[in-house]
């Protein structure tokens, strides 16, 4: 198949990519041409920005693909400047399970109907993330409803390759003996697997009439937990109090994805317990390193 992938250059679209090249696929990547990529002579290039219509359209315009993964968009904007200027037979958008209403355990996907909500024209920065992203699935859902489509709803991304850093956090606060405010250390949260994630993407580009979709690892964990794991291999204890740095997932609530429908779809999604720990040793490495230079 002849795919476009916007964005891709970092993080789980490393190897959504290198899976895509793997399955033969004629690939062209298009970024703003700042971060490096390390696909050499395996996928051709394109350089525009996502958030400007005007680049978009002279990049785009008149190009034909199979498929379209977007790993770059926010809103309804910027699914609206690729869509105006490219023709493809099925456009994948990268969402977020934040477009829910995350306080509860197996969410499905008819939890959120993009048709259901008035369309606004908006992009990274004219409203709340999540709104924003829900405003990409209601311009898919509304004003592209003729095309084949398919929106992934992922939590957390969690990989040694995660920019956020977030998981990190805990680990090197802990280990450095930095105190943490952490609001909700006892609430049971999902995560995603960054190589799953990356896969799974690739996975979706031959599937007809995806629409939304839930992507994440099976099972839940605590912040407790996390704690507790790298408290019992380093013999650091983590030091909790109001007046630590704010923590990066605090304000998340216990809940969980149903992923019945990827399944239907063939794709199974692991245990986070097959790999959080994998990870956070890591991590811990890491930070042991860094101590240690």
């Amino acid at each position: 198949m002849k795919i476009l992938v916007i964005g891709g250059t970092r993080f789980f679209g490393i190897p959504m990519i290198t899976r895509l090249l793997d399955e033969g696929n004629d690939i062209t990547v298009a970024t703003r041409g700042i971060t490096p990529d390390t696909y050499g002579n395996r996928v051709k290039r394109i350089t525009l920005n996502i958030y400007d219509s005007a680049s978009v359209k002279e990049a785009l315009s008149g190009k034909v693909y199979d498929v379209v993964i977007d790993k770059m968009g926010y809103g309804s904007l910027d699914v609206r400047n690729i869509l105006d200027s490219v023709e493809c037979g099925r456009f994948i958008h990268m969402s977020t399970a934040g477009i829910y209403k995350l306080d509860h355990r197996n969410i499905q996907e008819q939890e959120f109907d993009g048709k259901c909500i008035p369309l606004k024209w908006c992009s990274r920065g004219d409203d709340e993330y999540d709104e924003v992203k829900r405003q990409a699935e209601a311009a898919l859902c509304q004003k592209y409803a003729h095309l084949d489509w398919a929106s992934v709803r992922c939590p957390y991304v969690l990989g040694k390759n995660d920019y956020t850093k977030r998981l990190l956090f805990y680990v090197d606060h802990i280990m450095k003996e930095i105190p943490m405010n952490i609001d909700n250390v006892d609430e049971q949260l999902c995560f995603a697997n960054e190589e799953e994630m990356g896969i799974f993407l690739a996975y979706l580009a031959d599937k007809d009439k995806v629409q939304g979709i839930n992507a994440c690892a099976k099972g839940t964990m605590s912040i407790r937990e996390i704690l507790t794991y790298v408290e019992n291999k380093t013999g650091y204890l983590a030091r909790i109090n109001n007046d630590g740095e704010e923590a990066p997932y605090n304000g998340t609530l216990s809940n969980s994805l149903c992923t019945e429908k990827a399944r239907r779809f063939g794709f199974e999604f692991k245990n986070l317990y097959e790999w959080v720990p994998e990870l956070l040793d890591y991590y811990i490495e890491c930070v042991r390193k860094e101590r240690k230079s």
